[in-house]
């Protein structure tokens, strides 16, 4: 396998700068994934390193050699699409066995035999390895474009977004597929998704990507329990962090702090009146989720209860300073 590494690289279409001095350090056998919403720049990010595109600055690195110039027959990277990009009129074996009879990787007949059948094995569809493609279902189909990766034994597998135009169930179920594989495998694995929960069940480390530039690299636990950016903070969490009026804190936070964050499990719930009083919008038992208002702001509090709050009784609603984030006007985190 191998490290990938992008030293102050930047891409411009045009006008448009989709990847801004990026510097990345993906280690040897690690699940790394890129995080962002569309148009952060996650799938150029990816591209750069397979060589299907090139940057206009800086370099990048596979196991320290500049692999910048390099074409992507020679870089060794296997890419797993969104799209399955099967070729419908082959067979799921003929499928997996694509790359295995290119000119670059011409492999015997039997080794060939050996290896589909050991992928199609890992990925539960050796009984479907005489089907057409298009005869499969939509996570079968994904399966096999994963096959087609796996065969190879490439040092880098680059994933864009290969889950996402699946239903959920057969989300979860190829997260666990593909997480378990990675670590059989040890593989190298650069992931792009928008979907927090890929990324924290996922990924060994994370970055948050955001107008080609990357906001925090850490732990998905660092970068939740941590966030160096109001941004940040709300790109991980469901329900998603609370943010509040500073004026709710005068006297207990930095005196530049102008929104104050905090997790919804980290909210104390109480019954009844009190000087934080708020007005119950919803209660959920089966969420352990209660939204509530005040003076227009609604705030979200994850706890059990053994009993339903109506909407519109009031609540007592607390902060615990130590679990309170500070921003500034900017988003900056603020040390307390």
């Amino acid at each position: 396998m191998a490290s990938i590494s992008l030293s102050g690289v930047t891409k411009r279409f045009g006008p448009v700068t989709a990847v801004d001095d990026l510097q990345l350090d993906v280690q040897d056998g690690e699940f790394f994934v890129l995080l962002g919403p569309s148009g952060a720049g996650k799938t150029t990010t990816l591209r750069l390193v397979a060589g299907i595109e090139r940057p206009d600055e800086g370099r990048v690195l596979m196991n320290g050699e500049d692999i910048t110039d390099m074409p992507p027959a020679q870089r060794d990277c296997a890419f797993v699409f969104q799209q399955y990009s099967l070729y419908p009129h082959l067979t799921v074996f003929d499928n997996i066995a694509f790359p295995l009879r290119s000119p670059m990787r011409r492999t015997p007949p039997a080794e060939i035999k050996q290896r589909v059948e050991r992928v199609a094995q890992t990925l539960h569809i050796e009984n479907k390895l005489h089907r057409k493609a298009t005869a499969l279902s939509g996570g079968e189909m994904q399966r096999v474009a994963i096959g087609r990766a796996l065969v190879r034994e490439p040092r880098v597998f680059l994933m864009d977004e290969p889950l996402s135009s699946l239903d959920a169930q057969l989300r979860e179920e190829l997260r666990v597929e593909l997480k378990r594989l990675q670590r059989q495998s040890g593989a190298t694995v650069l992931y792009v998704t928008h979907d927090q929960v890929e990324a924290t069940t996922l990924a060994d480390r994370i970055a948050i990507l955001e107008h080609g530039r990357i906001q925090q690299v850490g732990t998905p636990l660092q970068v939740y329990e941590d966030p160096q950016s109001l941004h940040v903070a709300q790109r991980l969490g469901a329900p998603a962090i609370n943010v509040l009026p500073a004026e709710w804190f005068e006297g207990s936070g930095p005196p530049r702090a102008t929104h104050v964050a905090i997790r919804p499990e980290d909210v104390a719930v109480g019954a009844g009146n009190g000087p934080s009083h708020f007005d119950v919008i919803e209660c959920s038992l089966v969420k352990h989720l209660v939204v509530a208002e005040r003076s227009g702001v609604e705030v979200r509090a994850h706890t059990r209860m053994d009993q339903a709050l109506h909407p519109g009784a009031p609540v007592r609603l607390s902060f615990p300073p130590d679990r309170c984030l500070f921003f500034d006007a900017s988003g900056q985190r603020l040390p307390v």
